[in-house]
């Protein structure tokens, strides 16, 4: 979110997505090596136990979360699931600094005073000088939307065109902040899809073993088909989870630039005045 799009390598994304990536990998890695997978094998040695006794807890015992997790589909699917995570959470965290400038007046008015459009320009340079003093503000989306307003009302003496000059500059940005979505909808969409993967290994699995099913060891039949339905169930809960957490996004974004569009309007466009000798020109023109 910034008042130009970064591109290329290195930039703040690029490296918040790759070292994400990394974050989610190795630490996803470590909970599958360190707990579930030990867990789940704990768990598997006492359900076996328990089937020989007869007793009715085995196969309850076999839906618990860490045998339902512990095979290495629902291991990708949490590690894109922390991957995304990571991504909403930064640009959240984007939001907030945007918004963090909006009780700021960059046109300091006296009351009763309005701009004319002459006088647009050296509020306008008033602005870009505050923004080279402050370099975060270079980066921020509410004085470029300023400073789009008072440029177009100082070369058109029209409200009008500054009220179309933010309503531009908005699109743009609300059109730019939607493109930087697009990899968690990647991921959302992968997700999923990982999950399938999961369901077609398990059940071609099953298949191969369905000899061994016909002599009475049921034991392979059912670890594989445990997959096919693990995976897909780990999967489509975290991506109705990861589509939840998106759409708050976009709503936050969307709001970020209704604030924005408002700002501009109540405290810059509601304040400009085209003097009466500009009237009769644009009307004879």
């Amino acid at each position: 979110m910034t008042s130009l799009p970064q591109r290329g390598f290195f930039t703040q994304g690029f490296i918040v997505q790759s070292v994400g990536l990394l974050v989610a990998i190795i630490g996803v890695g470590q909970l599958y090596s360190q707990y579930i997978r030990p867990q789940a094998a704990e768990v598997e040695i006492t359900r076996r136990i328990l089937e020989q006794r007869g007793a009715e807890e085995a196969t309850e015992m076999s839906r618990n979360f860490v045998v339902i997790l512990k095979d290495f589909e629902q291991q990708a699917c949490m590690t894109l699931m922390a991957w995304a995570t990571i991504l909403l959470a930064y640009k959240l965290w984007l939001v907030g600094r945007e918004r963090s400038v909006i009780d700021r007046d960059f046109v300091e008015l006296e009351v009763g005073q309005r701009i004319l459009p002459e006088a647009a320009l050296d509020y306008s340079k008033e602005v870009q000088a505050v923004m080279q003093e402050e370099k975060g503000l270079a980066r921020k989306l509410l004085p470029t939307f300023v400073l789009a307003a008072l440029q177009r009302f100082n070369a058109t003496h029209s409200i009008q065109d500054a009220a179309g000059a933010v309503t531009e500059r908005s699109q743009a940005a609300a059109d730019e902040l939607d493109s930087d979505l697009s990899l968690v909808r990647y991921i959302t969409w992968a997700i999923p899809s990982v999950g399938f993967i999961g369901t077609v290994r398990g059940i071609g699995d099953a298949l191969a073993q369905a000899d061994e099913a016909l002599q009475g060891d049921l034991a392979g039949v059912t670890n594989s088909l445990g997959l096919a339905f693990n995976s897909t169930l780990v999967a489509l809960v975290l991506s109705i989870i990861l589509m939840f957490f998106m759409h708050l996004l976009q709503a936050r974004q969307e709001h970020l630039i209704q604030d924005f569009q408002e700002y501009c309007r109540i405290k810059i466009v509601d304040l400009m005045k085209v003097p009466a000798r500009d009237d009769m020109d644009s009307t004879f023109v």
